[in-house]
């Protein structure tokens, strides 16, 4: 991906206003927050511009990309203490960053989506599924991201298959990276995203088929005989 933060992409310390020197040399937990802080800086801020990279094609605006950013890593740095040492930081913040992203925008699509919907869509939209059948974040934005065709044969697709497909074709990761996030050979990343995009395209051949009429099988023998 070659989308990069700008020179204002936020950082921790545009965030959080920090305390006069003198006062921090009175407070005995002072020493203990400057670690803190550093610690968090070190391993979080890196990642700051595949963060924007990634917020910029969730929000497609750069300034809502910027807020987005903002607001991971202010949630982040409020959850340092439970961040486990040795475990996956980028993986995390994406994670925060995700739901960051549900909590600011789906709220603003689901207004318009209402605003247009057909009464029985209103219905719906104001009785919503229990609890334990609630879509994850990540299938809110998949669902945002993609048409409602891909999602549900995403939805078929097994987890593992699925899992790459979304690192590829959501967060636009290269096989490399995937390799490197899932802690996978690099030739099993390319052969499940293979047949994943294999068994994809046989879904929506089939949903084409079946609602539109559209056989592509037939359209390409059709243009290979002219």
């Amino acid at each position: 991906m070659n989308a990069t933060a700008p020179s204002t992409a936020p950082c921790l310390a545009s965030g959080m206003a920090l305390r006069p020197a003198a006062t921090r040399d009175r407070d005995p937990g002072g020493a203990q927050q400057r670690q803190r802080r550093a610690a968090f800086t070190r391993h979080c801020l890196p990642h700051r511009g595949e963060l924007y990279a990634v917020a910029l094609r969730m929000t497609r605006s750069p300034a809502d990309a910027n807020d987005l950013v903002q607001e991971t890593f202010l949630r982040a740095y409020a959850a340092w203490s439970g961040f486990e040492p040795g475990s996956n930081c980028r993986a995390w913040l994406f994670r925060i960053q995700t739901n960051s992203y549900i909590n600011l925008y789906r709220k603003r699509r689901r207004h318009h989506r209402i605003a247009t919907a057909h009464p029985e869509d209103t219905r719906a939209a104001a009785h919503p599924r229990d609890a334990a059948h609630a879509a994850s974040p990540e299938e809110v934005l998949l669902a945002d991201a993609l048409g409602d065709e891909v999602t549900r044969a995403l939805g078929k697709l097994r987890p593992d298959y699925r899992e790459v497909v979304e690192l590829a074709d959501v967060r636009g990761l290269g096989y490399r990276e995937i390799a490197d996030e899932l802690s996978l050979p690099l030739g099993t990343v390319m052969s499940r995203l293979f047949r994943a995009r294999r068994s994809l395209e046989g879904e929506l051949r089939a949903f084409a088929a079946n609602d539109y009429g559209i056989d592509s099988r037939r359209q390409r023998r059709g243009r290979a005989a002219t």
